[in-house]
């Protein structure tokens, strides 16, 4: 728990809960009749409110991107480096929107809210969400909060494919795109790993074909496995090998199945962790996302035609071990760019700590982003003046 709330933290903050009653048709064609938006904002909304930035997050992220609940948090909002006073999306200029999207487990509408024509958990009942679809959500959310057009709409990784749909989905109510460690579409690799994950899910015996609160268990061991897997493909080989090299955690071998490596045991610390609060059938789903994202499919698999739809300023950044979303898919995205002849920048930041990377007070990056955004809040001061 922080002793004291640095200075530059937003400090102590409450999600407030949205409800919209307007019906709201999904890519798969499924109807939700209503649903609820759990939100966070820090810093403060200028009077013409061109000074907000929206926070799109990750697989496993949610509201809390920045500052604490209370003074018993163990540690601060999932991306406290980067929000806050004096920090790259600094609140001293910017009114910050973070949210858990639709199909999330942490009070958005998911698979745990009751289905209200059932009066049931939803479970694997809630229909399959696309990026386009959390977009479609946020752009209300925009509308709740009077905000015509986001100064930044930032996100990595997955948050980074949002970004990019935002950019064609509402090109006139974005004035700039921040994507970070992220990429077009899925690689067939990628797609697989996925795969993996959602099998270790599916195939442990609590699942239940996803009904496992009518049971009153969770699929915990296969959740641990996708978890697992998954924190493998975040880390680069000279991050595990730094931070774990093979180190033994008796310091001799027992010659036994049970973990022995420090790194075995880091797994499953992540897993065990990861499976005590996360939903299975939300993990499900948000890798479907995952796997559907393509907006060029709609423009004849030409992403040049693609994002010669948007009308911002883009600001990309790739980390040199990250192999899962590798700076060449972030080329990919900034080569299109280019030939559509927009305002693109772009970055590959030196780091050994693979996708990861986007998470972490880098000091390059961190330098990188924070200019740019420097850039954005002086636009906005000048718009206002």
């Amino acid at each position: 728990m922080p002793d004291v709330i640095p200075d530059d933290s937003v400090g102590l903050v409450t999600p407030q809960l949205l409800h919209f009653d307007e019906p709201l048709t999904l890519r798969s064609g499924r109807v939700l009749p209503q649903y609820d938006l759990m939100v966070e904002t820090y810093g403060t909304l200028n009077a013409d409110k061109s000074n907000a930035v929206l926070i799109c997050h990750a697989l496993s992220g949610d509201h809390h991107a920045a500052g604490y609940h209370s003074m018993a948090d163990k540690k601060p909002g999932w991306w406290d480096s980067a929000i806050g006073p004096g920090k790259p999306i600094d609140t001293n200029r910017f009114f910050v929107v973070a949210l858990n999207n639709l199909g999330g487990c942490a009070g958005s509408t998911g698979p745990t809210s009751i289905n209200p024509e059932t009066g049931k958990v939803y479970g694997p009942d809630f229909p399959i969400v696309a990026v386009r679809d959390w977009v479609t959500s946020q752009a209300r959310l925009a509308d709740r909060l009077g905000i015509q057009q986001w100064a930044a709409v930032v996100g990595g990784s997955l948050g980074g494919m949002q970004v990019l749909r935002w950019s064609i989905q509402y090109p006139e109510r974005i004035a700039n795109a921040v994507i970070i460690a992220s990429a077009p579409k899925l690689s067939a690799q990628n797609i697989a790993f996925n795969e993996v994950a959602r099998q270790a899910i599916v195939k442990d015996p609590d699942f239940h074909n996803g009904h496992y609160h009518d049971f009153g268990v969770v699929p915990k061991a296969g959740l641990m496995q996708a978890r697992m897997l998954g924190h493998l493909t975040y880390l680069s080989d000279d991050a595990m090998r730094q931070k774990f090299g093979r180190e033994l955690k008796e310091g001799k071998i027992s010659y036994s199945f049970a973990p022995e490596f420090e790194v075995e045991s880091y797994l499953h610390y992540q897993g065990e962790k990861f499976s005590s609060w996360f939903d299975a059938n939300t993990y499900m789903l948000m890798t479907k996302a995952l796997d559907y994202f393509d907006p060029s499919a709609d423009f004849d698999s030409d992403l040049v035609k693609c994002v010669s739809r948007a009308q911002c300023r883009f600001l990309l950044v790739s980390f040199t071990t990250d192999w899962r979303f590798s700076p060449a898919r972030s080329e990919e995205i900034v080569n299109a760019l280019v030939q559509a002849d927009k305002d693109v920048s772009y970055a590959c930041v030196e780091s050994e700590s693979g996708h990861d990377a986007f998470l972490l007070p880098i000091p390059r990056y961190m330098q990188i982003f924070e200019a740019y955004m420097k850039g954005v809040a002086a636009a906005v001061a000048g718009g206002a003046a």
